[in-house]
């Protein structure tokens, strides 16, 4: 297992030091010398090996100056945490600090690539009602252990169908704050389709985050995320969100959209909303059963990582012109290394994360929504099934087989667990074709740093 992950991009050669997150650019014979020495070869053998190509005394200084990073613990690191993950796993005390709460099984869009199958759920419409909202968040609140910060998400469906107890449990929730030492931060998911003044006036109020769903040019959000009836929802939603979107100052939201096998050319969406003046934006890759006509097959993966340089190269252009906005995937914080926490946890769901349907079940997270074997419990009488619990404490990257060699498996905490039992039956699995383009991401995001840092 190679402790050092090189590439070029966009002219820089970038070495990645896995383990410890240390980013180097080097030249070119520092590029070639790197796999040698991490093989143990000396200098003289290696100066042979690149004679054809390199002077020997510019080898020997290369093969110096990388022997220095590696006393310092920059380069050629090896991991510390491996040795004592299933002692962690063991000995891990985890509190409950969010909820996404499905405040409404129903929706008034026909999204084509819903997961919640029109906001059904493999099940039937409902509404959450006030009560069940009420005592999950008493659940929260007595699970959460000494931790004060808790978030709460408002999922859907569409949440605008049940804004009323929205309301209301925001006002319940600021309430118990005080009783309890807790900050809830609450953030809301929209189709836009209801959005009006009085929403925009109370989230801006009390929402720490806003998700605004649209899917870029107005031809493919038509296409994929229609009215029941098939007639288009951009021209509704967007002169919506762009007043929304600056209410809020152009923070503490993002857009977010889905892109498929319809529109590979991605890259264009994510411009048309930055063009629109989005400046928190997030296009992702759609997930979805090979059998779906807008599913993302392996043949499109060459496309959608030349997407990805092409937004790259565009967005280190725009910054440099006070123009920048930021992109999702390419936000990463090179500065402290990997997170040990996250390297150790993954996503939280199962664990710290758990969804609520309208009837008040507890599920890993909304993915597993419907999943019976994935039922956990419920708001009256807590989790039932603390196996789960401990089954999801258990899933982090050095659970998972695929996670072992790939260089990114610190950036992404293992991936989707989801998505991992969707497509392989386990939740340790990996969906392959997400984590080729999640490794593309890294490398996009790491090369725009040291663009910028120029």
């Amino acid at each position: 297992m190679s402790l050092i992950h090189r590439y070029q991009s966009n002219g820089y050669n970038i070495v990645l030091d896995i383990n410890s997150g240390c980013i180097h650019l080097v030249d070119e014979v520092t590029y070639e010398v790197l796999p040698y020495l991490e093989e143990g070869m000396e200098a003289d053998a290696i100066a042979e090996k690149l004679g054809d190509r390199f002077k020997k005394e510019d080898v020997e200084t290369s093969v110096t100056e990388c022997k220095k990073l590696q006393e310092q613990g920059m380069l050629f690191t090896k991991d510390i945490y491996e040795n004592i993950i299933d002692e962690f796993t063991k000995n891990r005390q985890t509190v409950v600090k969010a909820l996404c709460l499905h405040i409404a099984h129903d929706c008034n869009l026909a999204c084509r690539y819903c997961f919640a199958e029109e906001g059904e759920y493999h099940g039937r419409r409902a509404l959450m009602t006030y009560e069940v909202g009420k005592k999950a968040l008493d659940f929260l609140i007595a699970n959460s252990g000494t931790r004060s910060n808790l978030e709460v998400d408002f999922f859907g469906g569409e949440p605008l169908m049940n804004w009323q107890v929205v309301k209301d449990l925001v006002k319940y929730g600021r309430e118990q704050e005080k009783l309890h030492n807790k900050k809830f931060r609450f953030t809301l998911t929209t189709n836009g389709v209801l959005l009006n003044d009085e929403v925009m006036e109370f989230c801006n109020k009390e929402m720490g985050n806003v998700v605004l769903s649209v899917d870029g040019r107005k031809e493919v959000h038509d296409y994929m995320r229609p009215f029941r009836k098939g007639a288009g929802s951009y021209d509704l939603i967007m002169p919506k969100f762009e007043k929304f979107a600056e209410s809020r100052n152009q923070d503490k939201y993002y857009v977010r959209g889905t892109f498929t096998h319809h529109n590979l050319d991605f890259s264009q969406d994510v411009l048309h909303l930055a063009d629109l003046g989005f400046k928190q934006i997030s296009v992702e890759p759609v997930v979805a059963a090979d059998t779906e006509e807008y599913a993302i097959r392996e043949e499109d993966i060459p496309q959608i990582l030349e997407q990805y340089d092409i937004l790259a190269k565009e967005m280190i252009r725009r910054e440099k012109e006070g123009k920048g906005f930021n992109f999702f995937h390419f936000m990463i914080d090179l500065t402290g290394g990997p997170c040990v926490y996250k390297r150790l946890s993954g996503c939280g769901s199962g664990t710290e994360y758990l969804a609520v349907t309208p009837w008040g079940d507890f599920y890993p997270c909304h993915q597993f929504v419907g999943e019976e074997q994935y039922l956990m419990g419920n708001v009256d009488e807590g989790i039932t099934k603390p196996e789960i619990v401990k089954d999801f404490g258990r899933c982090n990257v050095y659970t998972k087989p695929d996670c072992k060699d790939c260089f990114a498996r610190f950036y992404c905490s293992g991936g989707c667990a989801a998505n991992g039992y969707h497509f392989g039956g386990d939740i340790r699995g990996n969906y392959k074709i997400g984590c080729e383009l999640q490794r593309k991401r890294v490398e996009c995001a790491i090369m725009i740093k040291a663009a910028l840092a120029e």
